[in-house]
């Protein structure tokens, strides 16, 4: 699913009206059917809907979902903010059908005092400003957000929380923002919906289909997607009767050092269960009787040095090669860091411990293959990349880096972001919060080395990898809590994430 620019969706907008045809009103109309479905299965038709309009298209919408709301038996009321002289000619349409199709009383307010008295138990419906926003919110508008933001109501926000920019809000004022409980959102989650920092306004967001030209979605070019089942399970390559264990690679994860053998356990194992054909883990020989034990399938070549890793073997006689887990950042693990960087010709992966390495040796970045999968979490990005003012910013700069360096970097977090070769972002659809475990990210290096090895390119190992392991997280959320998750949880659901996206 493509992400689009606010600009890019008037556009979408605007094809559709002309292409269907259908008259913009009606497309308006579209969208308030589709909000009052999702408001009449979720919530009761006896509590109070308060809706706060602006005087634009947002602003319009929310008139005529109020309309649909009376006629549906709800109790609601309107309070149109009058913060501009002006209103667009659909806004004029939707109230005149409010006034003559029903007895909703529609409320003036210009200044703070008028805000009406509202309860826990009653619903705010935000239709005050919409995706066009370019500037922040200030004067009787923030004034409003600030009272609807006080009071303990639910809020529910229409196509985006009012006051929020699309994509960058670095210069955004965050007192001129609603802060929603629910965001329902026409047809394309926001950019903005991906950032960490837009979570608190955002609150949970779903995406309601109003049927905008699919010619001119596919012929609107965009560099971000979202990544969910229907964009992933083609990925998913098929076995055939009279393949071996050949068919599907033989890995090396270089992992583990005294006291952080569970990382190279992990990564095995998950690898394993991820479809590779045969593994050998590198580790250092305090750890292999630890991985013998714990992971019979798996092949051991054991480290000339006890407690860490100090050489490498031979990697080019292996497929793929995953290094980093555990490893620890020892003067002697930089160099046979160093040294694959300059002499491995397979597919990489590249984690945890060998990205810090990396961190400390900065002029190394440049070594590193193309193609090359490197998997850090914020704050390994920020020792590799430097600190930048917010999450978009940071994903300019992850976007730099992969088409500077020719790799793929995998951002993770909630909504993974993974940035390609040649300037493309995929956030990641599935995970959830019980999956910020220790040994969760060793479990993602497991199943890139796996898919590497089986012969996925880069791209569609990361977008693949980073899919399944959300949703083995999911699964593992589903017969459990977040707080009971542990990474070991993540390898148990692999199969059935594996079925599920099969199924699908």
């Amino acid at each position: 699913m493509k992400i689009f620019r606010g600009d890019q969706i008037r556009l979408i907008d605007e094809t559709t009206i002309k292409e269907e045809p259908v008259a913009s009103i009606d497309l308006m109309e579209r969208a308030a059917i589709q909000v009052v479905k999702w408001y009449l299965s979720r919530f009761e038709r006896s509590r109070r809907i308060f809706i706060f309009t602006g005087p634009g298209n947002n602003g319009g919408d929310g008139l005529a979902v109020a309309r649909l709301l009376d006629n549906n038996r709800c109790e609601t009321a309107v309070y149109y903010i009058e913060f501009a002289k002006k209103t667009s000619d659909d806004w004029n349409t939707n109230l005149s059908r409010l006034k003559a199709e029903t007895k909703v009383k529609v409320n003036y307010i210009n200044s703070s005092d008028q805000f009406p008295a509202i309860s826990s138990g009653d619903i705010i419906i935000d239709a005050i400003l919409g995706s066009g926003l370019t500037r922040p919110v200030e004067g009787l508008a923030e004034e409003i957000v600030k009272c609807m933001n006080r009071s303990d109501a639910t809020i529910i926000s229409i196509d985006i929380p009012s006051g929020l920019f699309s994509e960058d809000n670095t210069q955004n004022f965050s007192d001129g923002i609603i802060s929603a409980d629910y965001t329902l959102s026409f047809q394309f989650p926001k950019l903005a919906f991906m950032f960490p920092e837009n979570a608190n306004y955002v609150g949970e967001w779903e995406l309601l289909p109003i049927g905008l030209s699919a010619h001119a979605i596919r012929n609107t070019n965009s560099f971000f997607f979202l990544t969910g089942k229907r964009e992933v399970a083609p990925l998913l390559k098929k076995r055939n009767k009279f393949d071996h264990k050949g068919t599907f690679g033989h890995g090396l994860l270089i992992a583990g050092s005294y006291g952080k053998m569970g990382a190279a356990v992990l990564g095995a194992s998950s690898a394993l269960r991820t479809g590779i054909g045969l593994i050998t883990c590198h580790v250092p020989s305090s750890g292999v009787v630890i991985l013998q034990s714990v992971v019979p399938e798996a092949m051991v070549e054991s480290d000339r040095n006890e407690n860490h890793l100090s050489e490498l073997g031979n990697p080019l006689s292996f497929g793929a090669v995953g290094i980093g887990p555990g490893i620890g950042t020892d003067p002697e693990s930089q160099k046979a860091v160093h040294k694959l960087l300059t002499k491995c010709k397979r597919s990489l992966v590249i984690d945890a411990d060998a990205l810090n390495i990396i961190s400390l040796n900065h002029d190394w970045f440049s070594l590193i293959p193309e193609g090359t999968i490197l998997t850090p979490h914020p704050k390994e990005f920020e020792r590799l990349a430097g600190k930048t003012e917010n999450s978009y910013h940071r994903l300019i700069r992850q976007i730099q880096l992969s088409v500077e360096q020719k790799c793929v970097i995998v951002l993770k977090g909630a909504n993974t972001s993974i940035t390609t070769p040649d300037g493309n972002v995929f956030f990641n659809s599935t995970g959830n919060p019980g999956m910020a475990t220790a040994g969760s990210g060793d479990v993602l290096t497991g199943i890139l080395l796996s898919l590497l090895s089986q012969g996925y390119t880069p791209e569609n190992a990361a977008i693949l990898g980073v899919y399944l392991h959300g949703l083995a997280g999911d699964l593992a959320a589903k017969e459990m809590c977040y707080e009971s998750i542990i990474a070991s949880d993540i390898i148990k659901n692999l199969a059935k994430a594996f079925k599920k996206l099969r199924e699908s």
